[in-house]
């Protein structure tokens, strides 16, 4: 039977690294798990679309409104689905009930028309 190793890493390749102020580093640790997510006035207040009065389908929610709702998926790397939830239970959450939240075909079909960051980006290369 074999001896169980105390350590996977090789001690020639292990940092030694420690923590001098558990107190901050801890601080840092949970604020990492914070959330804030807030709406600007304009985004809702123009929420749903004017109308052009033109012939067609009326669209019913504004581009801002789709850029919106696409924006945590985005940044969450969430299915169309899961963000119209997600979107659902943020206007409930911030009292906006009387706003309704574009279905993920419409999310899907406004956002090839609309310049929308579909992948998350970083200064220094791309975001994995």
């Amino acid at each position: 039977m074999r001896a169980v190793k105390s350590s996977l890493v090789d001690p020639e390749y292990k940092t030694e690294y420690r923590v001098p102020n558990w107190r901050q580093y801890e601080r840092g640790l949970r604020s990492r798990g914070d959330v804030t997510i807030w709406f600007i006035e304009d985004a809702t207040a123009d929420w749903i679309s004017k109308s052009t009065g033109g012939r067609g389908g009326q669209r019913l929610y504004s581009n801002l409104a789709i850029k919106t709702s696409l924006t945590p998926r985005t940044v969450f790397r969430l299915a169309l689905r899961q963000t119209a939830g997600f979107v659902g239970s943020l206007l409930n959450i911030l009292g906006f009930d009387h706003l309704t939240v574009p279905d993920h075909s419409t999310l899907s079909r406004r956002a090839r028309l609309l310049d929308v960051l579909t992948k998350p980006t970083w200064p220094g290369g791309r975001f994995t």
